[in-house]
């Protein structure tokens, strides 16, 4: 019973939240993206209630895009200040909402299904949170015929154990969708803010509003049944992790668990940016996307139209990428 009582306070927190109106929603930025940047929907499982809904944007002649994949409370456009920038500069970058996939297996032969539709070989993943683990599910599960070119991962995590809540995750198909939402509030920051930081966290609440109860049951399942990530499986594969320093919903174990699973991973640390830095942070988080991909420049795992990347950049890059290998052979 105090679990109910408990549940109702957190939604009518949710409502509190939600009476503020989020200066993100009403940006001229956030408006011009919704204007100009359709959302589709596109079904690849035998079942029809399956729909994934995307955002694609940037040249359509780019074949390795980055693809965007939300935290549990994100929807696809939670990601729009990327996708803006991103754009302008010349990448195809694709952000994606989840049909409702209830275990990791599932969710990696659809992610692998729409791929397949999206006629995309290899992709760049950047993950938060949730995201983030299951970007590198994805990679574990393909890892013989590999489909991932690159990991970004943002606020994530390697093991669901994390949580502690494992022996609950096959129960929240059965809780309403206050109590669910209650649980995903909880690991949302408390006390004072800054204004962007405060509105990051209005959105998300706003973007959580939005999802239906099997769609927030299926991914906090996702997020805490029994799984971890199987390091050996894709340690050849280049990985950025971007982390804070200020309060998140990970804590200083997941953070270095993850550092030592990829001892040799790039690091982009951001001073503050909370749970959602990729809204409150963006310009600092846009020129990390552009740090890690700068690597794949003049390759055939571009995720930026040639045209946009000047011969200066292009023999710099060449250098750099000659002297690391002559590092790596001594």
């Amino acid at each position: 019973m105090g679990d109910v009582v408990q549940a109702v306070s957190g939604l009518t927190q949710t409502e509190g939240f939600l009476n503020i109106m989020g200066e993100i929603k009403v940006s001229p930025d956030y408006n011009w993206f919704r204007s100009t940047v359709p959302l589709k929907k596109i079904i690849v499982d035998d079942d029809d209630s399956k729909v994934w809904s995307l955002y694609d944007a940037g040249p359509r002649s780019i074949r390795c895009p980055l693809i965007f994949l939300p935290p549990v409370s994100g929807t696809a456009d939670v990601f729009f200040q990327q996708i803006l920038a991103l754009t302008g500069w010349g990448y195809r970058v694709i952000a994606l909402q989840y049909p409702v996939y209830w275990d990791h297996l599932e969710f990696c032969d659809g992610f692998r299904k729409l791929l397949d539709h999206l006629q995309l070989d290899k992709v760049h993943l950047f993950g938060a949170s949730l995201g983030g683990f299951l970007a590198q599910k994805f990679a574990e599960y393909t890892h013989k015929s590999p489909r991932v070119q690159s990991l970004i991962l943002c606020n994530a995590f390697s093991d669901t154990s994390i949580f502690n809540q494992t022996w609950t995750a096959n129960s929240f198909w059965l809780m309403p969708a206050f109590m669910l939402k209650k649980i995903v509030l909880g690991n949302f920051a408390s006390g004072p803010l800054d204004p962007e930081m405060a509105d990051g966290i209005d959105f998300m609440v706003d973007r959580l509003e939005s999802l239906g109860q099997s769609e927030l049951a299926s991914r906090l399942t996702l997020n805490c049944q029994n799984s971890y990530v199987e390091p050996h499986k894709i340690r050849d594969i280049p990985v950025t992790i971007m982390d804070v320093f200020d309060q998140s919903a990970l804590s200083t174990e997941a953070k270095e668990e993850m550092y030592k699973l990829y001892p040799n991973a790039r690091r982009a640390h951001l001073k503050t940016g909370g749970n959602f830095p990729y809204l409150c942070r963006s310009a600092e988080v846009n020129l990390y996307i552009q740090i890690h991909l700068l690597q794949f420049h003049g390759t055939r795992y571009a995720a930026i139209d040639p045209s946009m990347v000047s011969a200066e950049e292009l023999e710099v890059q060449k250098i750099s990428l000659h002297t690391s290998n002559e590092q790596e052979e001594q």
